[in-house]
């Protein structure tokens, strides 16, 4: 598995045990961290903790564009990781300039068919791909003129 993809599972699995046990962001990341059994490459580990903390830092925008774009859907009724997955991928897509949008939400539509529900990727693309064509594409035109 790629080191970002795997960095990515990592962010969503803290996010998610932060929404659970509603833990500070750094005690969380530390205590998965402490706890994780696997072997992790430092490279990976950076990246989770990367996402991690941009999410943390943008929430409440992040968490404002997911409700905007997610009509007839409450943020607090959604399936815990279907929102945590939305948060990665909006991230990815209004910070993280280093990672092209089509990835982003390529790579947060593969998480929510790993670990969401039967719907939950259609979901996902569904909000994170209005948000590009709304927002992202049209910054990029206005920068090439």
């Amino acid at each position: 598995m790629r080191k970002r993809t795997l960095g990515r599972e990592y962010a969503l699995k803290i996010l998610y045990q932060k929404d659970i046990t509603g833990r500070g962001v750094e005690q969380t990341v530390q205590e998965f961290w402490k706890h994780n059994e696997e072997s992790v490459e430092q490279e990976v580990e950076d990246f989770a903790n990367r996402l991690t903390a941009g999410v943390q830092q943008h929430i409440e925008e992040i968490d404002k564009k997911i409700s905007q774009y997610a009509t007839n859907w409450q943020l607090k009724r959604m399936a815990i990781i279907d929102r945590n997955i939305l948060r990665l991928g909006v991230f990815e897509l209004q910070y993280a300039s280093d990672i092209p949008p089509i990835v982003a939400i390529n790579e947060a539509v593969e998480l929510a068919k790993k670990y969401g529900d039967l719907e939950s990727s259609k979901f996902v693309n569904g909000i994170l791909d209005k948000i590009h064509k709304t927002e992202i594409v049209p910054k990029t035109k206005a920068s090439e003129n």
